[in-house]
């Protein structure tokens, strides 16, 4: 089934200069990049992408951090494009990330873990909508499309 799926590529990403890296990762599995932004969130975006972690301890880190610098913001479709970018992803923690996995390969704490991923269709949904308007998402044919899905 193809589905789009939110991909956010943290400060530490971008200061850190592995944009490229990361996004060719995504490229090379054959997923299919429809919408691209680089931005500043302001603090009430970041509120209200980050609203159910509220009443968390680490909400305000985690507030404070993703508007300390510019991001990538990303929209990403393919077949079963939410489990597979998860997967790619690796777990939240990095410390128990396996290798091969972006956040095994390139982050080094949990407080800055390089990447947001959605979690499911409702939030892929919820979040492209914060980020991007319609209008910003492109609808394209890949070449190769055919020999990635029969």
């Amino acid at each position: 089934m193809m589905e789009k799926s939110f991909v956010m590529m943290k400060p530490d990403t971008v200061q850190r200069r592995l944009m490229g890296k990361v996004l060719s990762r995504f490229e090379e599995k054959g997923l299919q990049i429809i919408a691209v932004k680089m931005m500043q969130i302001s603090e009430e975006l970041a509120k209200e992408h980050y609203g159910e972690h509220s009443e968390k301890p680490f909400f305000k880190d985690l507030v404070e951090y993703i508007t300390s610098s510019a991001v990538l913001a990303m929209v990403i479709q393919g077949d079963d494009s939410i489990s597979l970018i998860r997967k790619m992803v690796g777990a939240t923690n990095p410390k128990e990330a396996d290798l091969g996995t972006i956040r095994g390969d390139f982050a080094l704490d949990m407080g800055r873990n390089i990447i947001h991923a959605s979690d499911s269709p409702d939030s892929a949904k919820r979040e492209i909508s914060l980020f991007f308007k319609e209008s910003e998402i492109c609808d394209y044919d890949m070449p190769d499309q055919d020999i990635i899905y029969e």
